[in-house]
């Protein structure tokens, strides 16, 4: 199984000292507001675009606005000042880890050192100024270093260690490839026959690893779900249904399906009904399209069944809101071409409890195997069925499935507290862990 296994943070927003906490396919982020959760969701992104799809990353991109290099590295106040670089790691593969110092340029964070490595071997390619950088090469057969001048190679971007190991991929490869009669080998010569194996056996695992994350081979990238998901509208114009974190392209994607894939409409919509009665939120969803023409205009439908009788049919816009604001996020799980990656920000927006609770059981079928879930959440409901239909084996999911990080303020920074789910579906937690609500039940009990 393909996912990302741990994430390390330091000097990152109110992330100060160095954390490692571990991902599993079903990860939950509880805490109070502003402690970080937004923040954790935005570095994964980040780090995918570095590691996985070597290209800047964007820090401003939605639905997460860091801001610049000075809102996002770490902040002590007068006295402590703020952080120079700030650091942040994933273990893509059992054996494979990657992290990335990012320092500034101008007012942007960009990438200044990254290191990877894999079993003991490692690569690690540093910036040291506007003219200077290092490369760095090792494992326990020995180490290998060069200081470089950008001049020295034009085409590459000064502050960017991305453009160095890339760089650093090439001569490996040349390096490690090129027959004895070729006359000189390029500049990473100076490594040994012994350190050159292994670190051939890693640039190969590396490439496999871009191979199988980057969009560019085919693969995928995160999917990331805005906090609120857009307005429903009485009637839409046909359009290109490109996905957004506020879900505009639902309805067009729907549409979509439902004009040009019969047999995957109907799959679509079997899925979507199956969670609209679980729910109790509907028990229908249909396309109302005005005209034969695929370029018509189309109203979305949704349909509550009686116990004797089936309801009317009402636009979108005439529910409540709790619907317009789950089908994103129940399209997205969905739709044919689906990520293997979601970071949802509290896709339990405007639902009741019960439709909450239906939102964790369905979160618990599909995590795992293709799918890796992060969901920042503030549902007792949602976190309560998981732990239930994880105990009562509802699912495939295995405790050792399920990983809740409780947010945990401390003054100025945040410490992340791994939670893990025992066979009993019972957590083992700090004591600040739901304090609040345990305070409101012994309030209510009059203890």
């Amino acid at each position: 199984m393909n996912q990302f296994s741990e994430l390390t943070l330091e000097n990152y927003r109110c992330f100060h000292q160095r954390q490692k906490v571990p991902l599993a396919p079903l990860t939950l982020l509880v805490g109070e507001n502003s402690t970080g959760k937004t923040s954790f969701l935005a570095m994964i992104r980040a780090l995918w675009d570095v590691i996985c799809r070597g290209t800047e990353p964007d820090f401003k991109g939605e639905p997460f606005d860091l801001g610049s290099f000075d809102e996002i590295a770490h902040y002590r106040g007068a006295r402590g000042g703020r952080a120079e670089t700030f650091t942040a790691g994933m273990r893509l593969t059992e054996k494979f880890d990657a992290e990335v110092t990012f320092g500034r340029q101008g007012a942007a964070p960009v990438p200044v050192r990254v290191r990877l490595e894999k079993e003991g071997t490692w690569i690690e390619a540093r910036v040291r100024d506007s003219q200077r950088f290092e490369i760095q090469l090792g494992s326990y057969r020995g180490e290998w270093r060069i200081d470089a001048q950008y001049e020295d190679y034009p085409w590459l971007t000064a502050y960017s260690a991305l453009s160095i190991l890339d760089l650093v991929g090439k001569l490996l490869f040349n390096w490690t490839h090129e027959s004895s009669n070729q006359g000189s080998r390029p500049d990473i010569a100076p490594v040994s026959g012994s350190l050159a194996y292994s670190l051939e056996d890693w640039y190969e695992h590396w490439y496999l690893v871009q191979s199988r994350y980057s969009i560019r081979s085919g693969g995928y990238w995160p999917f990331a779900s805005a906090p609120v998901r857009s307005k429903p509208r009485r009637t839409y114009d046909p359009g290109r249904a490109t996905p957004d974190p506020e879900g505009d392209y639902v309805p067009l994607y729907l549409a979509h399906m439902y004009r040009e894939g019969k047999e995957a409409w109907a799959e679509l919509k079997e899925n979507l009904e199956a969670f609209g009665d679980a729910s109790g939120l509907f028990d229908e969803v249909s396309i109302k399209a005005w005209g034969e023409a695929t370029s018509g205009p189309f109203q979305v439908e949704v349909r509550k069944f009686g116990k004797k009788l089936k309801g009317p049919h009402r636009n979108l816009i005439d529910m409540g809101y709790g619907v317009s604001q789950v089908l994103p996020v129940l399209v997205e799980l969905y739709r044919h071409n689906f990520s293997r990656m979601y970071l949802f920000q509290q896709p339990e927006v405007h639902l009741h409890p019960s439709a909450q609770a239906a939102l964790g059981t369905l979160f618990c079928r599909l995590a795992g195997g293709k799918r890796q879930l992060v969901i920042e959440t503030h549902s007792d409901h949602l976190l309560d069925r998981i732990r239930m239909d994880v105990r009562d084996r509802k699912t495939a999911l295995n405790p050792s499935d399920v990983s809740i990080l409780f947010f945990d303020r401390r003054e100025l920074d945040v410490q992340i507290h791994a939670i893990r789910l025992d066979e009993e579906g019972n957590v083992r937690a700090p004591d600040n862990y739901r304090k609040f609500f345990m305070e409101e039940v012994t309030r209510s009990l009059n203890l």
